[in-house]
């Protein structure tokens, strides 16, 4: 085979900083030998930044402190010089009102901190939910040769020998909880157990779903998102991932060189095929117009349509992420989907990613389903449009009950979620099962941030009855690990005037998945007037980061990106890198 094209150290970009014979020059390499390092070290060698998300707030990368010296160890090992950078913790368990809110300031510091410094290419440390969309973007804009090290999914949870999966089995007992079901002692037992070694969640929520979707893109080693955080291979893959991104300086492979509209038709076919998180479409989106692609959520339905679900995972299904390691992980699970994939796109490691998944075998049947026995047939998510969402709206079909999949109800309206969080389990309020429970102002705007909260949760005295699903309709976002017959990301949102800030309690609302279809049963005249009467309200942020989110946020359908970043490469006036003096 042939070998690519090398660079000469001359040509690396750390050469500006460090082989140049000037008086700045003196001064990189004199306060690199202030922190102990040798010329010899560093000199002609590609520096590789490490984007380390690492924090002590944040439980999914526990053991980044300890991965971070095995991917230096590769590093050194193949003839590179490895700098260290933390990167802000976006932590989903703790940061309020939402980590959605800081994805975009992420991607801007990973971007900033590859462009300031030198930075021949870079390994970008992640797992936890918003953080591989935030790395992926910021690389993809600053466009240097950049491999992704997921996290890796903790082990499965322990509840009276029973397995439970992050999230899903949280909202699960909080439901049995509130019927009185179970009691606190119980809970207890479930809080103790369910989140038990390093790592992001086990379930297929947003984490796993979107580390696997950055291998399928072809921005980490095959088989790498699969592996769970505490196994021995997760560390060996570490280091892999140490040596592999040096030979990618000198081959000069780059973002630009992996993704393609093929490349992202198949992370979304592998999404759907995986039963994932519909957080995936609003951050595949923005990583696409990063790159100059034009996906939209219509690209998802027409994918969606043809696509089965095979991955027998929680939410949708029934095993948990080290279970589908076991049954052979992601590699597996792609030769099964086999032609719905465009095989001949490139990857990181230099080959296909049909060479990346070759041989792959499947060990568990029932995890990781064959296409002549999917969980689902297809369309696992599903875009809605209608005269509520005529931007588009999703909703997962998977992971609902299927009498809901066509219903008509009259709605029970929340005008923020402080209301509804008051008002949920008041015996007097005017809900049914049939009733469709309405959240406005929980958008990118709105909320602020678009957080997770669209699996609204079902009244209390509904519960005591036994009900446990119900429709529910918001401009906000829901847990990879959440399910139910939750319509989300209502675009426009209602903070802007979308026509969800227009429902009046008791207005029926029509639901149809196979239609695609959500529709506001109020005659247009009286919308008109409903309109015309709406005020804006006030902005939820007068300073700071939050005032500049404010002012260039973008909707759920184009990714929630600023509309100053989305597409390009990273520049300087007319374009390149600033003079480094």
């Amino acid at each position: 085979m042939n070998q690519p094209p090398r660079k000469k150290p001359e040509e690396l970009r750390s050469h500006r900083w460090y082989g140049v014979k000037d008086m700045r020059s003196f001064g990189h390499r004199s306060r690199t030998a202030q922190m102990g390092f040798h010329r010899s070290d560093y000199a002609g060698k590609p520096v590789i930044a490490i984007i380390n998300t690492w924090s002590d707030i944040n439980p999914c990368h526990t053991h980044f402190k300890q991965r971070v010296e095995e991917v230096k160890r590769g590093i050194w090992q193949a003839g590179g010089f490895p700098v260290e950078m933390p990167a802000i913790s976006l932590s989903e368990p703790f940061q309020k009102p939402t980590t959605m809110l800081y994805r975009n300031l992420l991607a801007m510091e990973c971007e900033e901190l590859l462009r300031s410094y030198p930075a021949d290419g870079c390994v970008l440390m992640g797992g936890c939910d918003k953080t591989t969309p935030a790395l992926v973007m910021g690389a993809i804009s600053m466009d240097l040769p950049a491999i992704f090290l997921p996290a890796g999914p903790m082990l499965r949870g322990d509840y009276k020998g029973q397995f439970l999966g992050s999230g899903s089995d949280t909202w699960k007992y909080w439901a049995e909880l509130r019927a009185g079901n179970i009691d606190e002692q119980d809970w207890q037992e479930v809080e103790n157990g369910i989140a038990r070694s390093p790592g992001h969640c086990m379930t297929m929520g947003t984490a796993s779903t979107m580390t696997s979707a950055t291998e399928v893109l072809g921005l980490t080693l095959p088989g790498a998102a699969s592996i769970p955080a505490p196994d021995s291979r997760h560390a060996q893959m570490a280091t892999l991932t140490g040596k592999r991104i040096v030979d990618m300086v000198w081959e000069d492979l780059k973002p630009s060189d992996i993704l393609t509209p093929a490349s992202f038709d198949n992370a979304v076919t592998a999404v759907l095929g995986l039963g994932g998180s519909t957080n995936a479409i609003v951050h595949l989106i923005a990583m696409a117009r990063r790159a100059g692609i034009a996906l939209d959520i219509h690209r998802f339905d027409a994918l969606a349509r043809k696509t089965p679900v095979l991955a027998n995972l929680r939410p949708s299904g029934k095993y948990l992420m080290e279970d589908f390691f076991y049954a052979g992980g992601l590699r597996a699970f792609l030769g099964q989907l086999g032609d719905l994939l465009d095989l001949s796109q490139r990857t990181c490691n230099g080959q296909t990613l049909g060479e990346g998944i070759a041989n792959a075998k499947v060990y568990n049947d029932d995890v990781i389903r064959p296409r002549t026995n999917p969980l689902v047939a297809n369309s696992g998510l599903a875009v809605l449009t209608g005269n509520l969402a005529p931007g588009g709206a999703i909703i997962k079909p998977a992971a609902m009950e299927p009498r809901l999949r066509k219903h008509r109800g009259p709605a029970v309206v929340f005008k923020d979620y402080n209301e509804m969080a008051a008002r949920i389990d008041d015996p007097a309020l005017a809900v049914t099962k049939d009733s469709v429970i309405v959240l406005q102002s929980a958008g990118p705007q709105g909320a602020p941030g678009m957080p997770e909260w669209g699996q609204l949760p079902i009244p209390q005295k509904l519960l005591k009855q036994g009900v446990r699903d119900m429709v529910r309709v918001s401009d906000a976002r829901m847990s990879g690990t959440s399910y139910g017959a939750c319509v989300l990301h209502v675009t426009p949102e209602s903070h802007v005037g979308g026509p969800l800030a227009l429902v009046r309690e008791g207005d029926l609302i029509e639901l149809d998945v196979d239609a695609r279809s959500i529709n506001l049963l109020v005659a247009g005249d009286e919308l008109a007037r409903r309109k015309a009467a709406w005020r804006e309200p006030a902005p939820k942020f007068t300073r700071g980061y939050g005032l500049l989110y404010l002012k260039h946020i973008q909707q759920a359908d184009t990714g929630c990106d600023f509309d100053f970043l989305e597409t390009g490469k990273s520049s300087v006036a007319a374009g390149g890198e600033p003079e480094i003096h």
